[in-house]
């Protein structure tokens, strides 16, 4: 390429078209967040979302989540994040409760076990398993193992708790 009377080699037209295209980035202070690609505003505290973004007037206005939601972190974000459903139907039980600051914290009801597990609470969980006719409760099931079942040895019998020998 030529321009005027000099040569303009690949680097050239690369340096020159990154200078004509390039995107000024705004960074905002971790206390805040981006509204556009030129302002950034006032994060709203832990339990709270943005009701309406700051002005060139005036700050973030912000209000507390709703019940069911909650937010953790100081946020730009217009929703709280809705709350865990420890749900009894899924073999959950709360462990502790949702608020405004955090999470519902769940755990296996009795006679589940948690198969997966998320820090100290349980996301999904499973019935422990019942031995069948022929076997024994080798372990009893926690609310994070299964129960482990074992086969009776010979002349031994049993419903699917415990071995029995068999009557003569």
């Amino acid at each position: 390429m030529v321009l005027g009377n000099k040569h303009l080699t690949r680097h050239h037209v690369l340096l020159i078209l990154t200078y004509v295209f390039r995107v000024d980035t705004l960074e905002c202070h971790q206390t805040e967040y981006q509204l556009n690609e030129k302002q950034c505003c006032p994060k709203c505290p832990i339990g709270s979302q943005v009701r309406s973004d700051c002005t060139k007037r005036g700050s973030t206005s912000c209000q507390l989540c709703l019940n069911g939601t909650y937010m953790n972190i100081p946020t730009g974000l217009k929703n709280c994040l809705p709350c865990t459903n420890c749900n009894a139907g899924s073999g959950l039980a709360i462990k502790k409760a949702c608020t405004r600051e955090s999470d519902a914290v769940c755990k296996p009801l009795d006679g589940f076990f948690c198969v997966d597990q998320d820090g100290d609470g349980c996301l999904e969980a499973r019935n422990h398993t019942d031995c069948r006719p022929g076997q024994y409760i080798s372990q009893q099931g926690t609310p994070f193992t299964d129960t482990i079942c074992k086969d009776c040895i010979g002349g031994t019998f049993s419903n699917g708790t415990f071995c029995q020998p068999h009557t003569k």
